[in-house]
């Protein structure tokens, strides 16, 4: 997959358009739309978005995502895209409908098909839509489909649902709705190593700033690491108030049945589910007493 920052051309391609922060089953469902279509016509596949959030320019603040855009790229692949075509949004989004239709998209990439969304709007004032992509697929010679919204359990899958669960620690929902588990990465760093004095020596990694925060607590998770090999953990993610007095909140994960270095090794921690609100003890003979419950609970 061929990542483009700079407009060119490249024509004959089934465009699907969107931000697609998170990759959740309603992007893959407008994404595979596209990747078929490549494939019934013969041309390449193309995701067309943006390199930061329109709503970094609109509220001149960075949201907190899903995914970083490295994963997400990695995300994209699998979906099988050939080109990600990352467009600077101040460049565009004074452009009217038609004129980012017309100069961007049909100028630059001769599109076969384009597929949106149920609710894509875009162009200056979000004045474009579904029924004007619709109305000007014979004048531009593209087939247009529109995906429809995909739902779980009568609740509508998107970001926004997604990082409202995620908020709420419901993170086995969220993954419901992502297809896959709710996860960060991040390089294991040398910490207080108390843990080690009460038999759990965790790995841990700062949690990253863009990205979506679960409330302070203890989850089940399931760690993948450099090798390939997973394992099963619990993990702490706040301020661990009980063993230090930093104000930075940290992931902190104790993998189950692992006997090893991890130091300035990358993990990944996939979210399980929530176990319990991060608890201050009154010494570490309570904390230990809690992590053997926390263990037990995750059988």
């Amino acid at each position: 997959m061929e990542i483009v920052r700079e407009l060119r051309e490249i024509p004959n391609l089934a465009l699907a358009l969107g931000f697609f922060d998170g990759v959740h089953l309603g992007h893959q469902a407008v994404i595979g739309s596209a990747v078929k279509a490549s494939q019934y016509t013969g041309c390449g596949s193309a995701v067309v978005t943006f390199k930061e959030h329109p709503y970094c320019y609109f509220k001149r603040e960075s949201p907190k995502y899903i995914l970083t855009h490295e994963d997400k790229y990695k995300y994209l692949e699998k979906l099988g895209i050939d080109y990600v075509i990352e467009l600077d949004f101040a460049e565009i989004c004074h452009m009217t409908p038609i004129e980012y239709l017309q100069n961007v998209l049909v100028k630059y990439f001769s599109p076969k098909a384009i597929s949106t969304g149920f609710n894509h709007r875009f162009g200056v004032d979000k004045s474009g839509n579904v029924l004007f992509l619709s109305e000007c697929q014979d004048r531009f010679h593209y087939y247009y489909i529109a995906t429809p919204p995909e739902s779980i359990f009568g609740d509508i899958i998107s970001s926004t649902a997604i990082r409202r669960y995620i908020k709420n620690g419901v993170v086995d929902m969220a993954a419901s709705m992502l297809g896959r588990k709710f996860s960060v990465s991040g390089t294991v760093k040398k910490g207080r190593q108390l843990g080690r004095t009460i038999g759990y020596p965790t790995a841990n990694i700062i949690y990253p700033s863009d990205i979506v925060e679960p409330p302070y607590g203890v989850y089940d998770v399931e760690v993948d690491l450099e090798d390939g090999t997973s394992y099963r953990g619990l993990a702490n993610f706040g301020l661990a108030p009980t063993v230090t007095n930093a104000g930075v909140a940290n992931l902190e994960t104790y993998l189950l049945n692992f006997d090893g270095d991890l130091y300035d090794k990358t993990i990944k921690v996939n979210f399980n589910r929530m176990i319990r609100p991060e608890i201050k003890f009154n010494n570490f003979d309570e904390l230990k007493t809690q992590i053997d419950f926390d263990i037990q609970s995750m059988y």
